[in-house]
């Protein structure tokens, strides 16, 4: 008998064909898992005979390596091809007994809407558009020229100070905008009149409480033209306020006082709760304020080279948070920032 015949003969050589017998018969991972540790394992007949090469002689351990070899070969095959079969009779099982009814109604995802002051924002948009305006941005982080200085805030002016105002460290004459105005200072530079503009966007005071935050929206306007009155400003104003509120609200003015108009005003509309006989909301007063507004101060023309005694104008600016509180009926300006869903929803 050749070396090779009597190495066959060794049990762990001699068992292959036991061993396939069995992985075929595996009817599970797990068994199938059991075979390999019994027949591949390191306590395995095979593996004591690969470990014992080193002491064979020169003549048996090439035989005996190649032998091994080829039967660990045959052995991990053999172990593949039953995972996969394994495998693909659970996959078809599943497809089976898991089968999706396409008839059932789907799951829906919960979907977000617009915020309440994009909302708001829009909408006076709308209404403005629709009077002719166009819409107007510009920079947040804005100069100190076209926040104050053009717009008739000369310096040592109280809105210019550090607690009104968040200045930019290292940069005196950069901050960030404390209202939309400078975007019409922009506008009238590029533009010879006739100018009707609006120019909402975010604007940054130092401010925070129940009716104030450090970051809020405003929707500030401009119209220069020849021939522009307070009459204008004020069918203007009115015209918008019935749009928003409702036809039945009425507006007044009363004097106040804004460096870049002259002469300003202030105005209010009549109470959406009580109807004007007075209540709680409007301090038992009937009327409540929304927005500022006047005609534009002479030495702003003069920022810009526009003859005041050719062109005259009206500005105005309002909060889009107070609009919406006041048309919702709303007590805390802070909620608009709280991500509450039970109050977001609501709109």
């Amino acid at each position: 008998m050749s070396l090779e015949q009597e190495l066959k003969e060794h049990a762990g050589l001699a068992a292959i064909h036991e061993a396939a017998a069995e992985i075929r018969q595996a009817a599970s991972p797990d068994e199938l898992e059991a075979a390999r540790v019994k027949y591949l394992g390191r306590k395995s007949e095979l593996s004591q005979l690969l470990r014992s090469i080193p002491q064979l002689s020169p003549e048996e351990r090439p035989v005996v390596g190649r032998l091994g070899n080829r039967l660990r070969a045959a052995l991990e095959q053999a172990i593949g091809d039953r995972r996969q079969e394994l495998e693909g009779a659970e996959l078809e099982t599943r497809l089976a007994t898991e089968r999706v009814d396409v008839t059932l109604p789907g799951r829906p995802f919960p979907r977000g809407h617009v915020h309440l002051l994009t909302q708001t924002l829009w909408e006076i948009e709308d209404i403005f558009a629709g009077l002719g305006y166009r819409i107007a941005e510009g920079p947040e982080v804005e100069t100190d020229y076209y926040n104050f200085t053009a717009l008739n805030t000369p310096e040592g002016h109280p809105a210019r100070s550090e607690h009104d105002t968040f200045f930019i460290d290292g940069r005196p004459d950069l901050l960030l905008r404390t209202q939309t105005s400078p975007v019409q200072v922009r506008v009238m530079e590029k533009q010879q009149p006739p100018v009707y503009i609006i120019s909402p966007g975010k604007v940054y005071r130092r401010d925070s409480d129940a009716t104030h935050t450090p970051m809020f929206h405003q929707v500030e306007g401009l119209a220069v033209d020849r021939n522009v009155t307070m009459a204008d400003l004020k069918g203007t104003l009115e015209a918008f306020t019935k749009a928003m509120f409702g036809e039945e609200r009425e507006i007044r003015m009363r004097p106040h006082f804004f460096p870049f108009t002259e002469p300003s005003v202030e105005i209010d509309v009549s109470c959406m709760i009580c109807g004007g006989e007075g209540c709680r909301a409007c301090k038992h007063i009937g009327w409540l304020e929304i927005l500022g507004a006047g005609m534009v101060d002479p030495n702003v023309f003069g920022f810009v080279d526009y003859d005041p005694e050719e062109v005259q104008g009206f500005a105005f600016g309002m909060g889009v948070e107070r609009i919406a509180m006041l048309k919702h009926r709303m007590t805390d300006l802070r909620m608009f920032f709280d991500n509450d869903l039970r109050f977001l929803e609501q709109f």
